[in-house]
């Protein structure tokens, strides 16, 4: 099994409301469909233009504070529920069979981390040979009462009960860089390596904002997982790469 993550700023472009680069996502699901159904896959999305605009509005991160933030917790979720749609029909149209299975509603959090689930839904859906489809969401909060579930923390969850073959985020850059813009592409990584990097900063990597939460991901996913790729959604064939094991971005293995 592999899972992969089709991150916001792929499907979306995140400078634009509500935008949606159906041309991408429809490749992709075609380079799946190259695999599938020899290979099982859950594919996780993350919120680009539709979720994180409304989240911030509405400050959702905030947590339940009267009518105001009920009223955009559920906004906010209807707009990623148009959202998971639109990546459904994608998958469709290459004859993949994607199942939008709402995250909010299989997920209780605290602080945002995962406390609760139920993924008999996701179990069952595999059994049958459909393709699970998961995305970041708002959630209901045993702390603050409503909270964001975001796609890495799901595929983190999921990677713990599945134990999946590889990992494989889809970014709108080639991998991680020594330093960006302008750095030299990682192309492989230890969890050590990255333990050390977050530890003394002294690495000579850029391990700030976005991309270290994305290696601190990727090394506590390498305890369930062979390998954890970060290749660029927005070029053709390298999500295919990486599903059999080279090509162009970097790799994290433990």
């Amino acid at each position: 099994m592999i899972i992969v993550k089709i991150g916001g700023s792929v499907l979306s472009n995140k400078r634009k409301e509500f935008s949606f680069r159906g041309d991408v996502v429809k490749r992709i699901a075609y380079e799946i469909s190259r695999f599938y159904p020899e290979e099982k896959f859950i594919v996780v999305h993350g919120g680009g233009s539709f979720g994180h605009p409304l989240a911030r509005k509405f400050r959702i991160r905030e947590g339940l504070k009267g009518y105001g933030s009920r009223h955009g917790f559920i906004v906010t979720h209807l707009a990623m529920l148009e959202l998971a749609s639109k990546v459904t029909k994608c998958f469709l149209e290459n004859t993949l069979p994607a199942f939008p299975i709402s995250s909010s509603s299989i997920f209780v959090t605290k602080e945002g981390k995962i406390v609760a689930s139920s993924l008999l839904t996701v179990k069952e859906a595999l059994s049958k040979d459909f393709i699970p489809l998961l995305f970041g969401d708002v959630s209901f909060d045993t702390s603050k009462g409503i909270e964001i579930v975001s796609g890495d923390e799901i595929i983190l969850h999921l990677a713990k009960e599945f134990r999946p073959e590889k990992v494989i985020f889809l970014m709108d850059v080639d991998g991680i860089y020594d330093r960006f813009p302008g750095g030299k592409l990682i192309e492989r990584l230890t969890s050590k390596e990255i333990e050390s990097m977050s530890l003394s900063g002294s690495s000579g990597i850029d391990v700030t904002g976005g991309i270290k939460k994305k290696l601190e991901v990727a090394r506590e996913l390498v305890r369930y997982t062979n390998e954890v790729w970060f290749v660029n959604g927005l070029v053709k064939d390298r999500l295919s790469m990486a599903i059999v094991g080279n090509g162009i971005g970097t790799v994290v293995q433990s």
